[in-house]
């Protein structure tokens, strides 16, 4: 079940992640890292505000994804060799909320992303809309263990 597009508007968001550039095929390799955000997190005293997310930097088919998998975090923070830390961009983000299974999510991405097309919006990033995507994952696995009950945020950001 996916709900109707529409825009949102996001405030710059501090954050701490792990970055890695990997096949499409290896983001499961990527979220399996998460307990290590958590665990750096807990080391530095520091506790997140919000849900998991993850932020496409690069989304080339033949060479590989660069994403991160992170948590926000109510202050800037300095990263090391494991774990970047940054800021999300404040600003409009045509934005939909699905429930179901993260494997689900290319459909709901596919109709948000004609949806936005018909608004005629501008991507952020030069025109790149997969450079300016985020998943935001609302549903903890400890609470909703059946992942086609998941509700996951898709946000891609917007021109000014």
């Amino acid at each position: 079940m996916t709900d109707q597009p529409t825009i949102v508007e996001r405030a710059e968001q501090p954050y701490v992640a792990i970055r890695e550039t990997v096949p499409m095929s290896g983001i499961g390799e990527v979220a399996d890292r998460i307990p290590e955000v958590f665990d750096w997190l807990a080391a530095h005293d520091v506790e997140p505000v919000g849900a998991v997310f993850f932020k496409y930097d690069v989304v080339d088919m033949e060479r590989g994804l660069t994403i991160q998998i992170g948590l926000p975090v109510e202050q800037a923070q300095t990263g090391d060799e494991e774990v970047v830390a940054g800021v999300l961009p404040g600003g409009r983000y045509a934005s939909v909320t699905h429930i179901g299974h993260p494997d689900d999510l290319m459909g709901a991405t596919r109709d948000l992303l004609a949806w936005a097309d018909g608004q005629n919006l501008e991507w952020d990033v030069d025109g790149d809309k997969w450079g300016s995507r985020l998943e935001v994952y609302k549903s903890d696995p400890q609470e909703v263990p059946d992942m086609t009950k998941w509700e996951t945020e898709l946000l891609f950001r917007l021109k000014d």
